[in-house]
């Protein structure tokens, strides 16, 4: 399952990314945040963790700037 997730990360940073303005409010950015999540701590709680940032990453969040939020 880790390999899997690692996989899919690496594509989209690959394959995707590049295609799309860059817009992430933090630093890292939320694919190398998830990225290093999930190979610290594993497909569950890396993953918890990637997905948590990333629903964090919209226009929404009441951040006003870029803030730098490492993995924990």
């Amino acid at each position: 399952m880790k390999k899997l997730f690692l996989w899919l990360i690496r594509f989209y940073q690959r394959e995707i990314s590049p295609l799309r303005p860059p817009c992430c409010r933090f630093i890292p950015t939320c694919s190398a945040y998830a990225l290093e999540a999930v190979e610290k701590y594993g497909a569950w709680k890396g993953g918890w963790l990637a997905l948590r940032r990333i629903l964090r990453c919209n226009p929404f969040h009441r951040q006003k700037s870029i803030e730098y939020d490492p993995v924990p």
